[in-house]
C-alpha cells in the first residue's frame, strides 16, 4: 500500500472514534513531528489542497462531530514575493471552507490549545507537501449533535436545580 492509502486509511479508521474535544491538523511540510504520546503524525504524498478536501469531505457529512477551524493568524500577513503562492492558497481557503467556523489565531496559541488537548485526547495530523508558511489547518472537533446553546441553557437549569434549598 503506497504512504498515500495509508494516511487515508488511518484517517478513515480514527474519524469514528474522534469526537468532541480530538483534534485533526492538515499540515505544511515543515510542521514538526511532536513527541507527545497522543499526537499521531501522517504522511500525505499530495498537496495541503488535496488532502484538506480528504479530510473536510467526512467532516462536512459527520452527524457525530463538528469542526471548529483554525487558521495562522500569520497567515494573512504572509507576502507573495516571501512565499509564492500564498494568495492563490487564502483565495482556495475562502472556498474551501466556505460555510464552517474559521478562527484566525495566532500560531502559538494555536499550538498551546493543541498541546493541553493532547494531555487527555487524541491528535492527528496530516503533513502534506505544501512548502508555504502559516499554512496549516487547525480542527477541534465538537459535538455535531450538540451546540453551544443547547450547552448554555443545560448548564443554567443544572445550576439553578443544584442551588435550590
Amino acid at each position: 500500500m503506497n504512504p498515500q492509502q495509508n494516511w487515508e486509511k488511518t484517517f478513515n479508521e480514527r474519524l469514528p472514534l474522534f469526537g468532541h474535544r480530538n483534534w485533526l491538523v492538515v499540515a505544511d511540510a515543515a510542521y514538526p513531528l511532536h513527541s507527545a504520546p497522543g499526537i499521531e503524525t501522517l504522511v500525505s504524498t499530495q498537496s495541503q489542497q488535496a488532502t484538506l478536501e480528504a479530510v473536510l469531505k467526512p467532516l462536512r457529512t459527520s452527524q457525530h462531530i463538528r469542526p471548529i477551524i483554525y487558521l495562522d493568524q500569520e497567515l494573512e500577513f504572509v507576502e507573495e514575493k516571501d512565499a509564492p503562492g500564498v494568495s492563490a492558497y487564502r483565495d482556495y481557503l475562502k472556498v474551501a471552507l466556505k460555510g464552517l467556523a474559521v478562527n484566525s489565531t495566532p500560531h502559538e496559541d494555536i499550538i498551546a490549545r493543541l498541546d493541553r488537548a493532547a494531555e487527555m485526547f487524541s491528535i492527528l495530523i496530516v503533513k502534506s507537501t505544501m512548502t508555504i508558511p502559516y499554512t496549516s489547518v487547525f480542527f477541534e472537533l465538537d459535538c455535531g449533535y450538540w451546540n453551544p446553546e443547547s450547552e448554555a441553557r443545560l448548564r443554567a437549569t443544572f445550576r439553578s436545580e443544584n442551588h435550590k434549598p
